[in-house]
């Protein structure tokens, strides 16, 4: 029998090893590798084994956070509008119209949620773009590899995973990411990451160079019209990060007010032009094929404006009201295929406008830290959440697996850092 000492003594000895940055480093990377490879992994183990695999992250996660507690404190809990979003999710399993799916999917979402909350309570900034540093460069050159074996070796196609083996061709690649759009944000947000490596001189200066043209390279061969168009949009954000950085901070906010109203003309503009933008990108095609789930759903959205028809996440083509939709252009949708309306119909107004208010604010934290902070290290934070908030309008991917739980990373960092609790612990503090 084991003595009480004896099991103290292992108890203590785990809670060391859960505890130290080695540790915490580890399950950081791998819980960004899962989620990022979530689409790969779940061909290869079924969706079974990738689930197993995420709920053993989850528990040693936890473990891990609870053996820091100390360092953690109570106080740097979630931001409350992330409570809020994911409250509502809960509560959306009352009137949902497939109350089992909404409840599983609840759980798959708050899963994500506290692997991305421990990333950003445990790891520095700088900490958390090597993670995804290395991650990303991985994953990018893992995709490059299967589709060279495909386009140029075997010439061949791997259906299991969606590679058809273009890369000799003028098509499109996928990776190991199944869409040409996931692949191009992905690409775009390991751009940014390998950028802010490079500034920070936080890896070696020929990986660093070689990580943005490998990424370049991808965003260009996914030929994808969203992530090209996200990254115009965020080279220009970038400029203008870099421009306000050096005005002196007591002028800053009226440039800030300056920009807001620029930003908000371009859009108006861009809005006007809609079409030759759309033209110039040769994505009409894809833009009808959305408009066509666009207006399904719209109209299906009059019978629950107000609380929507249930949390379901990706959706499941086998159960009311996604079995409506049918087949668009040989093509059953997974998902509304832009995040704002995929809120909207699932959880309704009030959940639209949670989920607004919570990157409204995320961003908003996050660009005045990049604006303010001596290190250029916070404005990754900042441009990665301004790709995801693009990529919303034509992709639902921010709302599950890798974009979720980098959106929560993302929320969680800016609210530590600003907040109106960081008045009552100036070491710690969450945020609204």
């Amino acid at each position: 029998m084991i003595s009480r000492s004896a099991l103290n003594a292992a108890t203590n000895v785990g809670a060391v090893i859960l505890s130290s940055p080695r540790t915490s480093a580890a399950l950081s990377t791998v819980v960004i590798g899962t989620t990022v490879a979530a689409f790969f992994l779940r061909t290869v183990l079924g969706t079974a084994g990738f689930l197993a695999a995420l709920m053993l992250l989850v528990v040693l996660v936890s473990l891990s956070a609870w053996a820091q507690w100390k360092d953690i404190g109570w106080r740097a809990l979630v931001p409350i509008s992330l409570i809020l979003f994911t409250g509502w999710v809960w509560l959306s399993v009352a009137w949902s119209q497939y109350r089992a799916e909404s409840v599983a999917s609840a759980l798959y979402l708050l899963m994500l949620t506290i692997m991305g909350i421990y990333i950003a309570l445990v790891r520095d900034t700088i900490q958390i773009v090597r993670a995804f540093g290395d991650v990303l460069r991985a994953a990018l050159v893992v995709s490059l590899v299967f589709e060279i074996l495909t386009g140029l070796i075997f010439d061949s196609s791997i259906d299991a995973l969606l590679i058809q083996g273009n890369l000799g061709t003028a098509e499109p690649i996928q990776g190991i990411f199944g869409t040409r759009n996931h692949l191009g944000m992905i690409a775009l947000i390991a751009f940014i990451t390998f950028a802010i490596e490079y500034a920070t001189r936080s890896v070696e200066r020929n990986l660093a160079i070689g990580s943005l043209i490998t990424a370049a390279l991808v965003l260009l061969l996914s030929q994808s019209p969203l992530a090209l168009g996200a990254g115009l949009i965020i080279a220009a954000a970038t400029g203008a990060l870099a421009a306000l950085r050096r005005v002196p901070s007591g002028r800053r906010r009226y440039w800030q007010i300056l920009l807001m109203a620029f930003t908000t003309a371009t859009l108006i503009v861009s809005w006007l032009s809609r079409t030759a933008i759309v033209a110039w990108f040769d994505a009409s095609d894809e833009l009808a094929y959305r408009v066509g789930v666009w207006r399904q759903l719209w109209t299906l959205e009059d019978n629950y404006r107000l609380e929507g028809w249930g949390w379901i996440g990706p959706w499941d083509a086998t159960v009311a009201p996604y079995l409506a939709f049918g087949s668009f252009d040989s093509r059953v949708p997974d998902s509304a295929h832009n995040a704002y309306l995929d809120v909207w119909f699932q959880l309704g107004v009030v959940g639209f406008l949670i989920f607004v208010g919570l990157l409204g604010l995320a961003f908003t934290r996050s660009w005045l830290l990049a604006s303010r902070r001596r290190s250029i290290v916070f404005a990754w934070p900042a441009l990665v959440l301004l790709a995801l908030a693009i990529g919303a309008l034509a992709e639902s991917s921010i709302l599950t697996d890798f974009g979720w739980v980098t959106f929560v990373v993302c929320c969680v960092k800016a609210s530590r850092e600003l907040s109106w609790r960081r008045a009552l612990d100036s070491s710690v503090s969450p945020g609204i």
